[in-house]
């Protein structure tokens, strides 16, 4: 891990010029915040991932018509949002900064079957948590890869590598240490977490600029109820068939499933799920914790018996489960990271 720290440090600090915003801070989509959120924190800035004095037809393997974002409010409490996204074609990140930043930042990518990001129940209400307790928070919209993009498979960890390197490259900006950058994730967007934890290394795109220098790594990783397996047997179909297309072959299953490309320096994971989780099946968590003990790589799992799925902060409010929050956070001091 010492090691690991270093060579990400010294990858940062050797830039000639620390990437700033370069036109990439934006002005917050109306995705971003939200008029039903009254009094609650919204997102600082917005990050474009792709800008386009680098990638002039935007991110890589655009279609030749971009998809139209489109966001679904589907809340019936006009103080709690539940915004569903489609069509994203400008991936970003919201940053949600600490008052007092403790050093470390973390990625959120949320869920949604890879059919829409489901920004707040899995990437604001955290972050809000998280950055109250000093993390500086990125929540990722991310591709979905049955918009027409090229490789759609490697789609969303394109935006997930990415906006690593671009969180790393800007440390200074946001007042944290380029190595204590970790991700989370939820559902589908718990794939994502896991498959950027196994794939960190993989080369899903061209790099072009000081940024795509850097690591890719998460220092830890905390798959949330994830999808894990493309084995039809243990898999959330929806997600497979939206991530893989009709028919996959075993090779593309497998090459995209997280549990069977753990490498050797794969960072600490903590995994947690519900064994009643009527979507994703347990057993998705259960192989994921195999493969990483079978390979040395620290992992602590928590299975509750009762939460099912999508719990969330909101839906886990008076069970055992709503205790998760602080558990991780308990893990992650024991890994230096919180």
């Amino acid at each position: 891990m010492k090691s690991d720290r270093r060579s990400v440090l010294a990858g940062t600090l050797a830039l000639s010029t620390i990437l700033t915003t370069r036109g990439e801070a934006q002005t917050a989509p109306p995705s971003a915040g939200g008029p039903r959120s009254p009094g609650l924190p919204q997102p600082d800035e917005t990050i474009d991932l792709w800008p386009r004095e680098l990638w002039p037809r935007g991110a890589p393997g655009a279609p030749g018509s971009l998809p139209d974002e489109v966001t679904t409010e589907r809340s019936a409490d006009p103080l709690v949002t539940d915004r569903a996204v489609l069509g994203i074609s400008v991936p970003r990140l919201a940053v949600f900064r600490p008052d007092q930043p403790n050093g470390a930042a973390l990625l959120l990518t949320p869920g949604g079957g890879y059919r829409h990001v489901v920004v707040d129940k899995e990437g604001y209400e955290f972050a809000r948590w998280a950055t109250a307790r000093g993390f500086t928070c990125f929540v990722l919209f991310y591709r979905l890869p049955h918009d027409g993009w090229a490789n759609r498979a490697d789609v969303p960890l394109q935006d997930a590598q990415r906006a690593m390197r671009v969180i790393r490259s800007r440390y200074r900006d946001f007042g944290i240490e380029p190595e204590r950058v970790g991700a989370m994730g939820f559902s589908a967007g718990g794939h994502l977490c896991a498959d950027l934890a196994a794939r960190f290394a993989a080369r899903t795109y061209d790099p072009a600029d000081e940024a795509d220098a850097l690591s890719a790594k998460p220092f830890c990783a905390a798959p949330i109820y994830p999808v894990v397996s493309m084995d039809p047997q243990f898999a959330h179909a929806g997600s497979r068939d939206l991530l893989l297309g009709a028919n996959p072959s075993k090779a593309l299953e497998a090459a995209h499933s997280p549990d069977r490309n753990v490498p050797a320096d794969a960072p600490p994971h903590w995994i947690l799920h519900a064994e009643d989780d009527d979507v994703v099946p347990v057993e998705n968590a259960l192989l994921l914790r195999a493969a990483l003990k079978a390979r040395g790589i620290p992992v602590e799992t928590h299975l509750f018996q009762n939460g099912g799925h999508g719990f969330g902060l909101r839906k886990a409010i008076g069970k055992p489960v709503g205790h998760w929050p602080q558990l991780w956070r308990d893990w992650a001091r024991t890994t230096e990271f919180g």
